[in-house]
C-alpha cells in the first residue's frame, strides 16, 4: 500500500512513550479527523449503500492479514512495528524498538505486555474496542454502527460499543476502489483519538499459533478476568 505520509517515508517514529491504556484504547489509524466525529442522526440504516456493505462485506472476508503500521497516540506520540491479524478475534501488534510492548488478541482475551519488565495486563475481548475490528462480520444494518461516509478516495464506516474504557468509538478506512482497509482510529469516551496507518499489508497468511499465544502464567493483573 502506498502512503505519502512524510513521517513514513523519513521512517522516524518519534517518541513510543504510550501508556497501556493509550495502547487497548488506541490500536488506531492516521489522525484523519476530518472524517470524525460522526453526527448522532447519521445512522447506518440512512447512510450506507450496497457499495458500504461490499466494503465491510469484503473486510470481514479478509480471514487474515500482516504488515506494518505507525500509531500516532492522543498526544502526538508516535511508534511503529509490525501487526497481525487473524479473524476472528486474534491480533498481534509487536512495537519496534525501543519500545518494549506487546499487544495480542487470542480471540477470548487482550493483554499488553512490557517484555522487557515481563509485565501483562489482561483485558477480556469483548469489552474492548478491538471486538469490533476483529468480528466476524460487519452488518451495517446492526446498531453497533454509528455512521457511513463515503467520498470518491475514501469510504469511513464507523462502528460504536460500551466498553470497560467506556463508550469507544472505532472509525475504519477503506479504499472504495480495492476495498482495502487503510486505516482506523479508535476514540474514547473523552474524545481522544489514537489512530493507526497501515502499509505493505499482506492477505491470505498462514500463521502459527504461537502467534496469538497469550503467555498466561505471567500474567498476575488481570481486568475483567476471563481467563
Amino acid at each position: 500500500m502506498k502512503t505519502t505520509d512524510s513521517r513514513l517515508q523519513a521512517g522516524s517514529f518519534g517518541s513510543w512513550q504510550m501508556t497501556r491504556r493509550d495502547l487497548l484504547g488506541g490500536l488506531a489509524a492516521a489522525a484523519v479527523a476530518a472524517a470524525l466525529p460522526f453526527p448522532a442522526h447519521a445512522q447506518a440504516g440512512s447512510q450506507s449503500s450496497g457499495t458500504a456493505q461490499a466494503i465491510a462485506d469484503h473486510f470481514s472476508g479478509v480471514t487474515t492479514m500482516q504488515g506494518e503500521f505507525v500509531q500516532f497516540g492522543p498526544r502526538g506520540e508516535q511508534t511503529g512495528g509490525r501487526f497481525f491479524i487473524e479473524r476472528p478475534g486474534k491480533m498481534r501488534f509487536n512495537y519496534e524498538d525501543p519500545s518494549p510492548m506487546r499487544v495480542i488478541a487470542d480471540g477470548r482475551n487482550v493483554a499488553i505486555g512490557n517484555v522487557k519488565l515481563k509485565t501483562w495486563d489482561l483485558y477480556p475481548l469483548s469489552k474492548t474496542p478491538l471486538t469490533l475490528l476483529l468480528a466476524n462480520k460487519i452488518d451495517l444494518s446492526a446498531g453497533m454502527v454509528r455512521g457511513v461516509k463515503e467520498e470518491p478516495d475514501l469510504t469511513t464506516i464507523a462502528l460504536g460499543n460500551r466498553t470497560i474504557f467506556g463508550t469507544s468509538l472505532i472509525t475504519m478506512m477503506f479504499d472504495p476502489k480495492t476495498y482495502d482497509l487503510r486505516q482506523w482510529t479508535i476514540t474514547d469516551n473523552q474524545g481522544k483519538n489514537t489512530s493507526v496507518m497501515i502499509f505493505n499489508v499482506k492477505t491470505g497468511v498462514n500463521f502459527d499459533e504461537s502467534v496469538f499465544r497469550i503467555p498466561y502464567s505471567d500474567i498476575h493483573n488481570v481486568n475483567g478476568r476471563d481467563r
